[in-house]
């Protein structure tokens, strides 16, 4: 009987035959945290070790709050900078214009590879799995104690093979196709599972694309999410590779898999999630028209070099209509953009671009919505009160349809102005 990838994967991190529902013990190799480092570092130095188990496999990444918003954010800032300092941490990205969203730098930095075991303080660490790596989420206190001892026990998780088929139309992309799963599934469809997605048209889809489907995979429960390591992964990690402790797999073709869904691209169209769950799915024929006060390009779901390209597609030579902010993934995405003429459309158009960071997101600073204020955005979460504010109501969709809805000041079908 064939493996999954996840029994895989975690077999050979574990040095042993493993399958679904046994318990394993691993060492990570990359452990990604953000701006929660400080709370982590204070968790760390009550276990009573002096020195992490190995600075060369942590990895910290300034990005929640840049720069510091507050005197508490500042704090916290330098909490993590001294962390830093005191452990020998190399793999550290401070406020500066090296930086970016932390997932952005994970996988552009060549942290993200294949067959890596992964683990983050953030839950949207499954993004790795675009690279063919187990990356997933864990909490506060398993990363202090992952820091000082280098072990973390994890369940083999079922898996949920999910078959992709066909090409996008117009005005669809990986967005709808992550938003239109999660409406279908729900947020408890894949709860401790790792979703595999397979078919030619995941082969077609660019590291990008795939990087905003596994990105969501947490939004339907998912321990993680992964993608077939192909060409496109090995040429992306080529000459870039933290490591070269990777490894190329993927499941047998006669594994054995908990659940089955298959999707045909060509069934699409542009869809989006309604407040105030991701599940709570639509598409966009049936909301468009909802007048917006605010548009938001960014997040470390869709905010690459490819998301503003479609961004900037549509709004060159117009206006929006509603307060717009952009803000690239990372400084090198900016720069890009820079060089690409794409900001000089954001500009044009009348957008504001931040620097890169998370921003408004999660409602720390950057955009936070005012009391019964409605904004379309790229990101993942629309829970209540995610952007700042609990009577502010969350939209989630493309970076096509945020600039076409920016454009009408109202949610909007980007067929419409393509």
């Amino acid at each position: 009987m064939g493996k999954t990838f996840a029994e895989k994967v975690l077999g050979k991190a574990a040095g042993q035959d493993v399958k679904a529902g046994q318990v394993v013990t691993v060492e990570p190799h990359f452990c990604m945290s953000h701006d929660n480092a400080a709370p982590i570092s204070k968790t760390f130095k009550k276990i009573g070790v002096d020195k992490v188990w190995n600075p060369d496999h942590l990895v910290i990444i300034l990005d929640h709050a840049v720069p510091a918003p507050t005197d508490k954010h500042a704090e916290n800032h330098k909490i993590i900078r001294e962390f830093v300092k005191e452990q020998g941490i190399k793999h550290f990205y401070d406020v500066n214009s090296k930086g970016g969203v932390c997932h952005q730098i994970m996988c552009q930095e060549g942290f993200a590879l294949p067959g890596l075991v992964m683990v983050g303080s953030d839950s949207h660490t499954c993004t790795y799995g675009a690279y063919g790596a187990f990356s997933t989420g864990i909490g506060r206190s398993e990363m202090a104690a992952t820091w000082a001892t280098g072990k973390i026990w994890f369940r083999v998780p079922e898996s949920m093979k999910i078959t992709v088929k066909g090409t996008f139309k117009k005005g669809v992309s990986a967005k709808d196709l992550i938003l239109k799963i999660i409406g279908d599934i729900k947020a408890d469809g894949a709860d401790y599972m790792s979703v595999e997605f397979h078919g030619p048209a995941i082969s077609q889809m660019s590291l990008a694309e795939r990087m905003t489907l596994c990105n969501m995979g947490i939004e339907m429960g998912a321990k993680n999410a992964v993608c077939p390591p192909d060409e496109k992964v090995l040429e992306a990690i080529k000459d870039n590779a933290k490591t070269d402790k990777w490894e190329a797999i993927w499941a047998d073709e006669d594994a054995v898999y908990a659940k089955e869904l298959e999707y045909d691209l060509q069934d699409l169209e542009p869809g989006v999630a309604k407040p105030h769950t991701v599940d709570n799915y639509a598409p966009v024929s049936e909301v468009a028209g909802t007048p917006i006060h605010q548009a938001f390009l960014g997040s470390c779901t869709n905010a690459r070099i490819e998301d503003l390209r479609e961004a900037a597609a549509i709004l060159k030579g117009k206006e929006v209509a509603v307060r717009t902010i952009v803000i690239p993934a990372s400084w090198k995405v900016y720069r890009q953009a820079m060089e690409e003429g794409l900001l000089d459309i954001f500009l044009d158009a009348g957008c504001i671009i931040n620097n890169p960071g998370c921003g408004p997101c999660m409602g720390n600073h950057e955009g936070i919505l005012a009391p019964g204020e409605v904004c379309i955005s790229t990101a993942n979460r629309n829970f209540k009160g995610r952007m700042g504010n609990k009577e502010s109501f969350i939209y989630l969709a493309s970076p096509m349809t945020v600039a076409a809805s920016a454009i009408k000041g109202a949610i909007a079908d980007p067929r419409e102005v393509l």
